[in-house]
């Protein structure tokens, strides 16, 4: 999976158990909502987050169930409408999972994230894969399909997000498996997902 310490990788877990999450994210005028299901589209949902269209969106934390009572996961930015801010990803317990930032420097011309799961050994980077379609979406967006890819520092791929043409409502998230079966966490997957549709509207 591409770690600095490969040997800390376990098989799979629970938490990498996918191969493939589906966010949706639902809009009203009042609420933003973002759904998460586990193999695709059809698949069981994993987590449920319901936003105030107008709040800070800063904090997004996802529930198992629709009353938003047993919390599975959540991210928080470190630093408060920083264009450059960490986001601390953790468990529903708070426990440390992991962390995101968007590079604002070079997402200028080309979003770029970086991401790491200190469990897991892992850093790496991440991009829109077609430079023409990054321009085109900062001069007018109109559901330009958007495609971005991931990897360890190594060069292993680790993720890739994707948006298919005028569906801005839907990405496809794949998390392919390292040689010994272990995946990045679902967890972190989604959360990179979420944070690409909110942090891109900056």
């Amino acid at each position: 999976m591409g770690c600095r310490q490969p040997h800390t990788l376990a098989s799979v877990t629970d938490s990498q158990q996918y191969d493939r999450i589906t966010v949706r994210q639902k809009l009203s005028l009042t609420v933003n909502r973002f759904e998460i299901r586990g193999g695709g589209k059809d698949g069981p949902i994993l987590g449920i987050a319901q936003q105030k269209r107008l709040a800070l969106k800063e904090q997004v934390t996802f529930f198992a169930d629709e009353a938003r009572t047993q919390p599975v996961f959540a991210f928080k930015a470190r630093q408060i409408m920083d264009l450059g801010a960490t986001y601390d990803i953790t468990d529903g317990a708070g426990n440390p999972i992991g962390w995101f930032q968007k590079d604002f420097g070079k997402s200028l011309l080309r979003s770029t994230f970086n991401v790491g799961v200190p469990s897991q050994g892992l850093e790496g980077s991440g991009h829109e894969r077609n430079q023409v379609l990054a321009i085109l979406r900062r001069v007018i967006d109109i559901g330009w399909p958007m495609h971005f890819d991931f990897a360890a520092n190594d060069g292993t791929p680790i993720l890739s997000v994707e948006r298919a043409w005028a569906v801005r409502d839907v990405y496809d998230v794949q998390l392919p498996a390292a040689p010994n079966g272990a995946r990045l966490d679902w967890r972190v997957g989604a959360a990179l997902a979420v944070g690409l549709d909110v942090l891109m509207q900056r």
